[in-house]
């Protein structure tokens, strides 16, 4: 089984439906979302998380805003609460670039669309952006199963297999990145085990990504995020698969903090470092990883574990929720158009005009 991390309910007066990945892997809980409020408190809090699901979140969640428009709202009025309500669910999350991506595309799109159309009404202007919000889902869709496709080829039988945090279905609207690449490879039944880092400190890695593999029948181990160079030097690990939330166009990627020590350690060991992500996740505007935003969160993340807490009261406490590994420690970034080896800026720009399947 598959988990879905998202579906829409209904035509325009529907609701969003999220897995509460708050509740994994102890309790698969739906959460219903019937307001933008709630929406921007579901991504802010964890509830939908990973680029591509918070992607494909935000962009029905212009639904949601849409909802509020009166039949009396002219285009301008409605152009204007989508543009407004769009800003307010960037804010939730900043490094993951998707988010903005699916909102920018709607925003523009429905901007076209009204400058096209003779005095467009609220009801036409709801169901563009319900339409654009589907397509949105089901591209992101059939990009996840294309980059698995693409992918699997770099898990040899018999291999083992390290990856971070949580890049399956749970991250996105389909079966996933970096996980999609194992799915891919587990249908044509080839036999690899997983290592999951448990990804500290909100355990992305051990509640849901090990959940998802093992819903999968993927064999799969949960270690702890310090473990990994142990592992790479008893030669347990030929392979490191990682997701990501915003690539520069040089190449730099975010991904979960400790991603880039990851990156690192394989590079000592001669191990291959792959990251698996759709064009959506590409940033070209920005030229390095070092103009990536950041994103810092709680302190209380680090200083309790399930309730209880670990740290001093009053400690200080720096909690950034990703890193940044730079282009050349990165072996391969494997997209639905295809593979990039040895990432650049020109390599980057290149299979990103082209047509799926021909980097």
């Amino acid at each position: 089984m598959i988990a879905q991390a998202l579906k829409w309910n209904g035509g325009i007066d529907g609701f969003l439906e999220l897995t509460d990945q708050r509740k994994l892997p102890s309790e698969f809980v739906k959460l219903s979302c019937r307001s933008i409020e709630q929406l921007f408190d579901a991504i802010r809090t964890l509830a939908v998380r990973g680029a591509p699901a918070i992607g494909a979140a935000a962009a029905y969640g212009l639904v949601l805003a849409m909802q509020k428009l009166s039949g009396s709202t002219d285009a301008q009025e409605a152009l204007s609460v989508l543009a407004q309500s769009g800003d307010y669910l960037c804010s939730a999350r900043p490094t993951a670039v998707n988010l903005s991506w699916a909102v920018e595309q709607i925003r523009n799109k429905s901007e076209q669309f009204a400058r096209e159309t003779p005095t467009p009404g609220p009801q036409a202007l709801r169901e563009f952006v319900l339409a654009e919000a589907n397509a949105i889902f089901e591209q992101d869709a059939d990009m996840c199963r294309r980059i698995g496709q693409h992918g699997q080829k770099f898990i040899k039988e018999g291999a083992g297999i390290l990856t971070h945090c949580n890049a399956g279905a749970l991250a996105t609207a389909g079966q996933g990145t970096a996980l999609s690449v194992m799915f891919e490879a587990h249908n044509k039944q080839k036999n690899f085990k997983v290592y999951v880092d448990e990804t500290r400190p909100l355990l992305q890695g051990s509640r849901l990504t090990a959940w998802e593999l093992k819903q999968a029948g993927i064999d799969v181990t949960v270690v702890c995020d310090n473990m990994a160079g142990s592992l790479m030097k008893q030669r347990r690990i030929d392979a490191v698969i990682t997701g990501a939330d915003r690539i520069a166009a040089n190449g730099d990627t975010a991904n979960k903090i400790g991603t880039y020590t990851l990156a690192v350690l394989a590079e000592k060991h001669g191990i291959p470092f792959y990251v698996a992500a759709p064009s959506s996740t590409f940033d070209l505007s920005i030229q390095s990883g070092e103009h990536i935003p950041i994103e810092l969160r709680a302190a209380h993340e680090v200083t309790t574990f399930a309730g209880t807490q670990v740290a001093p009261d009053g400690i200080n406490v720096y909690n950034p929720a990703f890193d940044v590994t730079e282009a050349p420690l990165i072996t391969a970034i494997i997209t639905e158009n295809g593979v990039i080896e040895q990432p650049n800026a020109d390599s980057i720009a290149e299979c990103l005009k082209k047509t799926p399947g021909t980097c």
